[in-house]
């Protein structure tokens, strides 16, 4: 049997309900019916989801892990059936969509969805490192939109008549060769990097500035940063030459572990742009729709991601 988006929102009822005597009741179902599904669903997934007691259920460790995905996976479907929906009611949408990003997955997940709810869509790609250079080609009508970033609350890249929304803002976590001694942490304290050499990849906001600041408060200023292309990044850390600066969202890498920095000293806001004269506000708001849906996926597989999600109970 192939897991389906029922059998998570049966796992979820039951969860909810904590026992699935009332789970039942809430589905509409016999007891023994829903016991019989639940064990069809243990089977699909290796293991079992739920411990009974005397006072109901309770979630296995296989179970919390079942129902962490599945509060990113359940609302992004929902989303995905109404904006599909609006896409098919807009078919302006499919004409053509210029879009630039920045470095980082998210730009290739948001072409993904996309593709599939405006596959008639003829898309182009534009990327840079440069938030201003973005601005400057979605002020010029040579881009739809554009998605880039800012640290923290920075204000967002200016332009004549664009229009800047949060996509979602993810912590910055901190990229370790796997045999460093503080890879096995849970979180890393930035007191700790003190001796480090650290690199990034190359921006025209105030990152930079931040991340010299949050040392500054943490006692001490970096040896060494290297801006580098992503590629190279990740070089420099797998061979221990320095330690990274990444988004939450960075795709599993070998050789390579993120890890949070305690107490979040660093965030990063994703963003989406557009001009508020030439683009069509149905279709912001699906393209919008869209890029959080992305980060979503993104989010969900990363597994440091989604443990910093869960210990710090963001749904």
């Amino acid at each position: 049997m192939e897991l389906e988006l029922r059998h998570l929102k049966t796992v979820r009822a039951i969860a909810d309900a904590g026992s699935l005597t009332r789970a039942a009741t809430a589905l509409g179902l016999a007891q023994p019916a829903l016991s019989a599904q639940l064990k069809r669903i243990e089977r699909a997934l290796g293991g079992a989801l739920f411990v009974r007691g005397r006072h109901g259920v309770r979630a296995t460790a296989l179970g919390e892990l079942v129902l962490e995905r599945s509060r990113i996976v359940l609302p992004a479907v929902t989303e995905l059936q109404q904006e599909a929906a609006r896409f098919a009611r807009a078919p302006h949408t499919t004409e053509r969509l210029r879009i630039g990003g920045t470095h980082g997955p998210l730009l290739g997940a948001l072409l993904d969805r996309l593709a599939g709810v405006a596959p008639d869509a003829r898309m182009t790609t534009c990327t840079s490192w440069s938030e201003r250079e973005l601005a400057a080609q979605l002020a010029e009508g040579r881009l739809d939109f554009a998605l880039a970033g800012t640290c923290g609350t920075a204000s967002p890249p200016v332009g004549e008549g664009l229009v800047w929304r949060e996509v979602a803002v993810d912590p910055v976590f901190v990229m370790m060769p796997e045999g460093h001694p503080l890879a096995h942490r849970a979180e890393v304290d930035l007191t700790e990097l003190a001796d480090e050499e650290w690199s990034c990849v190359p921006g025209d906001g105030c990152f930079g500035d931040c991340f010299s600041a949050s040392c500054a408060r943490a006692g001490f200023t970096p040896r060494r940063m290297y801006e580098t292309d992503t590629a190279s990044l990740v070089h420099l850390v797998q061979v221990g030459r320095a330690v990274g600066l990444c988004r939450a969202t960075f795709p599993t890498t070998p050789q390579i572990v993120t890890r949070p920095l305690a107490g979040t000293p660093l965030t990063w806001r994703h963003l989406i742009g557009w001009h508020a004269v030439t683009q069509r506000q149905d279709t912001a708001a699906a393209v919008l729709s869209q890029a959080r849906m992305a980060h979503a996926s993104v989010a969900a597989n990363s597994d440091s991601y989604t443990e910093w999600m869960s210990a710090h109970r963001v749904p």
